[in-house]
């Protein structure tokens, strides 16, 4: 097996080595990590690293010591191309974790089939002509050989090295070679050329365009550009275009301790990326002047309802009353949130002017642009199928977003060898399908969905190329689908294949230890083999030890190399399935993750592997910004990258902790019958919120600012002490000291007495990686907003994302096996304050909630094309399931710290009202639990909640009615929505509210009282075998516990009907007004349990009408019969003097 190795020790950092200087006199050297790698040839090279100096001062981090196997040539060599160095990187499989070895597994093919593009973890390519050797030769961004001899003579990076080392003789022609230096030679091979080399650390290039006001700051030990002390010292007078112009610049007469404006910038007329577009006051004035009336009216209502009960049922007058008052305070919490709705509208024209064009500052118009890591997460194959996944990862690689700029990481959370190899096959289509999108600008970018469309696929299509295009695509697409679903059993029978072959090794061995003797039968663990003919380190498919679901080693592999920092344009090829001439080929940087998982370790399920991205990116990517996608969500506007963009890097986008998409689905019935679009909450909710500090994060969609995930407070952030500062705020009296503030840094949210951001205590609050501390200063400037004006505040200035990035070695991967192992969390505040937030089955409320409570603003960010689009469970069961895992997940934050009662002055008045009622919204259960049966309890007993229906309870509730039918018309008004989503959002919040919800409050207290955790499974994202009925899931009845209560409550309302009815028509003085307002209430309830009840009947025409209409006369049978058995008293006749015509 082709592998190198690093253990990992949990030990000092102190070494023998630096015992012995420092006894000597001399300073300790910094930790030094060497790699090395065993090649498929079985030769022993390493590499060194020693610009990995720490600032750790505990000996309770870890320790990375290399064991590399004794061989002549294992010395450190300085002249590795660092472009071939990735290469071979990406071609190797990284694993380890806790207490065991981390290894870099060499693979010759990660799929059975042939990887065709040079990116690709496992490409083709020609092997080595040394004798001995089966390494592959140096290649290009194109997969072209790299020959260092005129005779084209084929060799690999090794067996060049040591021929150099050895006489610098050819071995095919003989000859001495004309290039000595690698780097020379990859330089001279390649057709594009590489990037200038440069003695500048990382840190420096990344920051080269800034320019200081300070002393030298260098460090004193290695020389180094000290970037964290640099950055927050300077406090942003750097750079042209910035609101703050350095002194010594050239510009202006100004003393030298002042900063002078320059003219050319001061008459600059600026375009702003965003506009907030203003509702009609012709909608929302009367929608505010209706929310004030319907709270008069129902506060007149509720103390006349107290202050006149019914005496002659007081009970049922008491329960009423106390559930009439909770839903008048849960519809104020529901409704204070929606006076401020806002619309905004992004100018992507504006953004490819600023950022993609060429100026002074950019001469050569490449994309300025910050980078953006994708995270995509997935923890079971077989409810999460992998063709959903591969979909997204396609639409992903495809994105209209700078190729350079992109990197997308898919979580597996079940270590499942089938969802690997259902990633590196979509890196292998990919090689054709992104291409393709990119030439004829395919909408939208997800195969399957395109090519399901039932539009005409041909319009506005003008490329006479295009039919033979698709054609082609499409047919190399249905083999890709086959290949997907044939994975399972092609592992299934290769892993019996291996199985067999070392059971029968085994037997073998065995005959020829004992010779003669008995043999016993051979029992060996039934591993999972992968296409190269290893062991897989993630989860069998029988589990054994370090092999299970909670139990395995955390794994990497980068599937698509990182692409090269200019443009590759293809080439009119015949081997190619379409011409690709100028057309880029290039694609983004592909990274299957596994974190590790061990037995007594607590992985804090979504949230856990969330944050282990959030490290891994940190350190392989760094993007200061970051977009979370479920499996089953794939982007359906290429360019909806560039819109969240435009808010980001607007002015004031520096505030902004993340740009809320809203969820969209596909594959609902017509008639939305569980009200799965949601379109009230993401069209209505959302865009209230939006006008005040911004939408709640559900889950899915989110691009996130990557330094407010890391928990730092927000560049100017201000306290919201008042009630009405959200609507009405104050204006800034002291303009001097916005003006001090505007440049301050970002800070640790507890940490008020430290006034920039200070590092020096950062591996006791992210770990100890020094690779992942040293990135977040550096995420922090490129995530600023363009200083091209001086009303930008804390801007970074122009071309300063245009260096490209740096070069994958095999520390940087190694560094990211360690920080997804499963006790690097240990000891720190990830999942605490950092990253996404633990303890919640709903931890994308809370992570949303911490950042609104640090200060930071959120927006919402609605595409005249729809972002992104999801799947939805169509199902009873399922989306029951569903609404009590969010339910249950509200419970905990409303007994946590968490809860909205407890927020900081730093977050608005009616913000927190919206939080408050995230938290208490299941409460509501338990009071329309008992409501849905006070009209039947009223049946049965004959009276009602009042004592009479007098005039006055009927225009109160005409009133509260009316008023609630007119804020609904106006809320479809300024949010877009329909009335029947409306009506159908009604009904579901009944359904959900007497079964989920209730289950959710029960679960919450259990696990506060009792602390009985709650387990929760994966929402299924398959699809229905019924391959006749688009919409067959929606048939399927799956009996669960959840559907008792609604149940109980449709039967009872019923039966009570029937023996309302019954009772007054047998009673001697009928109350036809007490049966009235009874019936009424029933039918109510039962007209928002409709859903329900069809959810019940089954698929349309499976069931006989004939059965509901003896339901019903059996019911009303039994009731007569009641009546008959238990008449009123003093009653011999039906209807007593009531008399039929």
């Amino acid at each position: 097996m082709a592998s190198k190795s690093f253990k990992v020790s949990r030990s000092s950092l102190s070494t023998t080595s630096d015992v012995s200087d420092s006894q000597h006199g001399k300073p300790p050297l910094p930790p030094t990590v060497t790699f090395g790698r065993r090649t498929s040839s079985g030769r022993y090279i390493s590499y060194s690293r020693d610009d990995l100096d720490s600032e750790l001062g505990s000996g309770d981090f870890a320790n990375y010591t290399v064991h590399i196997p004794p061989t002549p040539d294992n010395q450190p060599m300085d002249s590795i191309s660092q472009k071939v160095e990735e290469q071979y990187v990406s071609n190797s499989l990284f694993t380890g974790g806790f207490n065991s070895v981390t290894r870099a597994h060499l693979m010759d093919k990660v799929i059975e089939s042939d990887a065709n593009h040079p990116q690709m973890a496992g490409a083709k390519g020609s092997s080595c002509a040394i004798p001995g050797c089966d390494a592959k030769v140096m290649s290009d961004e194109r997969g072209v050989d790299i020959l260092p001899c005129e005779c084209d003579f084929k060799i690999c990076r090794d067996c060049y090295l040591d021929a150099v080392k050895t006489d610098g003789i050819c071995p095919g022609c003989k000859e001495q070679y004309k290039t000595m230096d690698l780097d020379e030679v990859v330089e001279n091979g390649r057709p594009l050329p590489l990037p200038p080399p440069t003695e500048m650390s990382k840190m420096q290039r990344r920051l080269s365009l800034m320019k200081s006001t300070k002393s030298v700051l260098m460090r004193s030990q290695t020389g180094d550009f000290d970037h964290n002390r640099w950055l927050f010292e300077s406090r942003g007078t750097y750079g042209y275009g910035n609101a703050i112009w350095p002194k010594g610049g050239g510009l202006g007469n100004g003393k030298d301790d002042e900063a002078v404006e320059p003219s050319e910038l001061m008459n600059k007329p600026w375009r702003p990326l965003t506009r907030k577009l203003i509702i009609s006051a012709a909608v929302i004035s009367p929608y505010r002047l209706l929310i004030f009336v319907r709270l008069v009216v129902l506060g007149l209502f509720l103390a006349w309802r107290v202050n006149h009960p019914n005496n002659d049922a007081i009970w049922l007058w008491g329960m009423s009353v106390v559930c009439e008052i909770w839903f008048a305070f849960s519809w104020i919490l529901d409704q204070l949130p929606k006076l401020c709705p806002v619309n905004r509208a992004t100018d992507l024209n504006v953004l490819r002017d600023k950022f993609e064009m060429p100026s002074p500052n950019n001469p050569t118009g490449k994309s300025d642009l910050p980078g953006v890591d994708i995270f995509v997460s997935t923890a079971d194959p077989e409810k999460e199928p992998p063709l959903v996944t591969a979909n997204t990862i396609l639409s992903i690689l495809a994105a209209d977003y700078p190729v350079e700029k992109l990197s997308c990481y898919v979580s597996d959370d079940g270590g499942a060898l089938l969802t690997f190899e259902a990633m590196a096959e979509a890196a292998s289509f990919a090689n054709t399908w992104v291409p393709f999108c990119r030439k004829h600008n395919i909408e939208p970018r997800n195969p399957e969905s395109y090519f399901n469309l039932k539009k005409d696929p041909y319009k506005n299509k003008v490329k006479t190329d295009f039919v033979k295009d698709r054609r082609r695509v499409k047919r190399e697409y249905d083999e890709f689908k086959v290949r997907i679903n044939s994975l399972p059993d092609s592992i299934r029978r290769r892993s019996d294949a291996y199985h067999a072959r070392e059971e029968i090794k085994a037997m073998k061995q065995q005959r020829q230890n004992t010779h003669d003797e008995p043999v016993e039968i051979v029992k060996i663990p039934k591993a999972t083999w992968m296409a190269d003919g290893t062991h897989w380190p993630g989860t069998w498919l029988t589990p054994a030890p370090d092999h299970s679901k909670g139990d395995h080693a955390g794994i990497i592999q980068v599937m698509l190399k990182p692409p090269s920092d200019e443009p590759l344009q293809g080439t009119a090829d015949d081997t190619r399935l379409i011409d690709l001439s100028d057309v880029d080929i290039r694609l983004p940087m592909l990274v299957y993750v596994s974190r590790e998982k061990r037995p007594g370790y607590d992985h804090n399920k979504k949230a856990g592997a969330m944050n282990a991205l959030v490290r891994a990116s940190a350190i392989m990517s760094n993007g200061p910004f970051i977009l979370n996608l479920d499996c089953d969500h794939y982007i359906y506007n290429s360019q909806a990258l560039k819109e969240g963009m435009c808010f980001m890097m607007d002015r004031g986008g520096d505030r902004i902790c993340y740009v809320q998409f809203p969820q969209r689905f596909e594959g609902i019935d017509p008639n939305d019958r569980y009200a799965n679009h949601n379109t009230v909450f993401f069209d209505g909710n959302m865009r209230a919120l939006d006008g005040l500090q911004g939408p709640v994060y559900v889950g899915t969609g989110c691009l996130f600012r990557r330094i407010a995930l890391y928990g730092f407070d927000p560049p100017r952030s201000k306290d919201h002490p008042g009630c009405c500062s959200c609507c009405f705020p104050h204006r800034r009296k002291h303009a001097t000291a916005a003006s001090l503030e505007e440049n301050r840094a970002l800070r640790m949210g507890d940490s008020d007495d430290e006034e920039m951001m200070n590092l020096s205590g950062a591996p006791k609050k992210f770990g100890n990686s020094t690779f992942l501390i040293d990135s977040i200063p550096v995420a922090e400037f490129q995530g600023r907003p363009l200083a091209d004006h001086p009303a930008v505040k804390n801007g970074r200035p122009p071309g300063a994302c245009t260096i490209p990035r740096e070069l994958l070695d095999a520390s940087s991967v190694a560094e990211a096996i360690s920080v997804i192992s499963c006790w690097y969390e240990d000891k720190t505040e990830w999942g605490q304050r950092i990253g996404w937030i633990y303890g919640s089955v709903t931890e994308d409320v809370v992570t949303g909630y911490r950042m609104h409570n640090r200060g930071w603003k959120s927006v919402y960010c609605v595409t005249k094309r729809d972002a992104f689009r999801g799947t939805a469970p169509i199902n009873l069961t399922d989306r029951l399931h569903q609404v009590l895992r969010w339910a249950t997940g509200s419970v905990e934050i409303f007994f946590s710290r968490n809860n909205a009662l407890l927020a900081s002055s730093k977050m608005k008045f009616l913000q927190r009202i919206a939080y408050l009622n995230v938290g208490i919204y299941p409460f509501t259960s338990i009071f329309l639990i008992v409501y849905c049966f006070l009209p039947a309890l009223s049946l049965f007993s004959g009276q009602f909640i009042v004592q009479t229906l007098n005039v006055t309870f009927l225009v109160y509730l005409l009133t509260i009615t009316v008023t609630l039918c007119l804020l609904a018309v106006l809320e479809v008004k300024w949010s877009g929505i329909e009335l029947e989503e409306w009506w159908r959002n009604e009904q579901f919040w009944l359904i959900g509210g007497t079964s989920a919800h209730l289950a959710a409050v029960l679960q919450g207290l259990l696990k506060v009282i009792a602390g009985i955790e709650i387990s929760f499974t994966l929402t299924s994202k398959s699809a229905c075998d019924d391959d006749d009925d688009e919409f067959g899931d929606l048939y399927i009845v799956k009996w669960t516990s959840l559907m008792i209560p609604p149940i109980t409550i449709m039967m009872t309302n019923l039966i009570a009907i029937a023996v309302g009815v019954s009772r007054t028509i047998y009673s001697a003085i009928p109350q036809w007004s007490r049966l009235l307002g009874g019936v009424f209430f029933s039918f109510w309830v039962l007209a928002h349990l409709f859903p329900f009840a069809k959810g019940l009947m089954g698929r349309r025409g499976r069931t006989p009408t004939i059965v509901f209409v003896w339901s019903g006369l059996l019911a009303i049978t039994i009731s007569l019969l009641w009546v008959a058995i238990n008449p009123p008293a003093g009653t011999d006749q039906i209807g007593g003097s009531f008399q039929f015509p």
